[in-house]
């Protein structure tokens, strides 16, 4: 029996919302809502072994009855009706105690023998074979993740790997390198569905980008919740020796100096030691701040410390933009500190350069109007005030001029917000901004879109970056990134160079350049083709 105990005498709630309630000064989820969430976890991550059954209840000790009521209601027709609500009333001295027993739903239960709740107490939580079953399942199901080519020798080496540890062979790591676009995420998430499939599996799928791992569970399915996790400083529970992790988009990874009290970060050292095999997803140059990140030569050196086996795979065929090599290559070019980029001589990329911001605003609704996705993203170069709830600041202000005067175009950030309530206006939570409805009203920035995919996509170069005449010059005072913009300008460079790659190879069909800065404005001009008029 899962009991969610509350002291509550009172709560409030909006009736489009009725699963977030105001309690005193927080918000709070309806808790019949989080014993289920309880009796989810205890059904999915207790092993089948031990024939549990379990329940949940919700016990408002000092609630009146209509508050009790009221709550009942909130939740009626939905999931956590299943779920009994019990007051003061509930606790009458004068029922029995075989009715107070019955309003918590456990009047047919019996004590279990002590053996039992010692078998319960100190078992192993993992993910149990209905579980994985569920999740495997799912991803198969889905026709969005299919591997072909390198993809597909990455996939067989991932099994090689695991097979190797069947065979109790030495710790493996797998380094899949590759650029934007070919692929890395779609063999995460096949190979966990894969894994998951497996028997006495114990598989996890981590990324370090808190957008992407929701992304990841939406794909996946609620069943994976527990499983897809956020991967920052800590690891996940329940990791054993024969747990085969895979980390997506391993170069967010927080290694910043906090993380080496050895020559290797400590949060990728300790789960390297920990997991039978651990496969690792990396792109160098989507390193964009330098508390993050990791580069294949560190791993080949930690793997060589601790005798383990390394497998690198380079991913060459792109499947975003188009599959434009063409493009891959320009790009890295045009963001390239010593690159030379030759003028767009076009293809079956949409590539081209906005004159102002009101342009590619056009641009992107028209596609989103015939039905395609678009967004807009920007380097962070305006303030981030915002509530976290709407309406949300125009904070991304720009102005400029032409032949008909001058003009002004504002905008707000996308949201702050991790979910999305009923009182959000149009506006997706911030995990979810690139691929709902109403995302391309907000501007996007590298920590929303990277990792993100769109089909089309308009970039607004601000002025931390511009092109002189002695090349890329940076100008960390512009930004307003905390986390760079005290940086001596040659550092700050690399890492702004990687972010507005990261951003112009987010759309799939095309893309559109706008920069701030006058004379970089001028130099995009000399490399591409004047977007033409919607």
């Amino acid at each position: 029996m899962v009991v969610e105990l509350k002291q509550w005498t009172h709560a409030s709630w909006d009736t489009s919302r009725p699963l977030f309630l105001d309690v005193g000064d927080r918000q709070v989820i309806h808790p019949a809502r989080q014993a289920g969430g309880y009796v989810h976890y205890l059904d999915n991550w207790i092993s089948d072994s031990l024939g549990l059954t379990v329940r949940g209840v919700v016990v408002l000790h000092n609630a009146a009855p209509d508050l009790v009521v009221a709550l009942h209601k909130a939740v009626a027709g939905g999931a956590s009706a299943r779920y009994p609500i019990v007051g003061r009333k509930d606790f009458d001295e004068s029922l029995p105690a075989r009715e107070i027993a019955a309003r918590l739903d456990c009047a047919d239960l019996e004590f279990a023998p002590a053996p039992l709740v010692e078998t319960f107490l100190h078992t192993r939580h993992r993910p149990n074979a209905k579980l994985l079953s569920r999740v495997a399942d799912h991803i198969n199901g889905s026709d969005r993740f299919p591997l072909i080519g390198d993809q597909d020798t990455a996939r067989l080496t991932i099994l090689d790997a695991v097979g190797a540890e069947q065979r109790k062979d030495r710790r493996h790591i797998v380094v899949v390198t590759g650029g934007p676009g070919t692929g890395k995420t779609a063999i995460a998430l096949r190979m966990f569905a894969e894994l998951a499939g497996r028997p006495h599996a114990n598989p996890r799928l981590l990324c370090p980008s808190a957008a992407l791992s929701k992304q990841l569970t939406r794909a996946a399915g609620d069943a994976s919740k527990g499983m897809i996790k956020t991967f920052t400083s800590g690891l996940p529970a329940g990791l054993t020796n024969d747990s085969v992790v895979l980390v997506d988009e391993v170069h967010r990874a927080h290694t910043y100096p906090g993380q080496r009290r050895s020559e290797f970060p400590l949060v990728l050292d300790q789960l390297i030691n920990r997991c039978a095999v651990t496969v690792l997803f990396l792109d160098e140059r989507q390193i964009v701040r330098p508390t993050e990140g990791t580069t294949l030569d560190e791993l080949q050196r930690l793997a060589a410390r601790d005798g383990h086996r390394l497998t690198a795979i380079d991913l060459t065929t792109q499947f975003r933009c188009n599959g434009s090599q063409a493009y891959q290559r320009w790009v890295d070019s045009l963001f390239s500190r010593n690159g030379t980029p030759q003028a767009w001589t076009g293809g079956e990329y949409d590539l081209a350069v906005a004159d102002n911001p009101r342009q590619l605003e056009d641009w992107t609704a028209a596609h989103i109007n015939s039905g395609r996705s678009a967004r807009i993203t920007a380097g962070f170069c305006w303030p981030w005030k915002s509530p976290e709830r709407p309406p949300l600041l125009p904070e991304v202000s720009i102005d400029w001029k032409d032949d008909k005067g001058e003009h002004l175009w504002e905008r707000p950030w996308n949201s702050r917000a991790s979910n999305t309530t009923g009182d959000d206006q149009g506006v997706p939570a911030r995990a979810f901004w690139a691929t709902d409805p109403g995302g391309h009203q907000q501007i996007g920035c590298i920590y929303t879109a990277q990792g993100m995919e769109y089909d089309y996509s308009a970039v607004i170069l601000g002025d931390d970056l511009v092109r002189t005449s002695s090349g890329w010059q940076a100008r960390p005072e512009r930004s307003y990134d905390d986390a760079l913009r005290n940086l001596p300008a040659e550092e700050y460079l690399t890492y702004a160079l990687n972010t507005y790659r990261v951003l112009a190879t987010r759309g799939t069909h095309g893309t559109r350049f706008y920069s701030t800065h006058p004379e970089t404005q001028e130099y995009l001009r000399t490399l591409l083709p004047a977007a033409p008029a919607v």
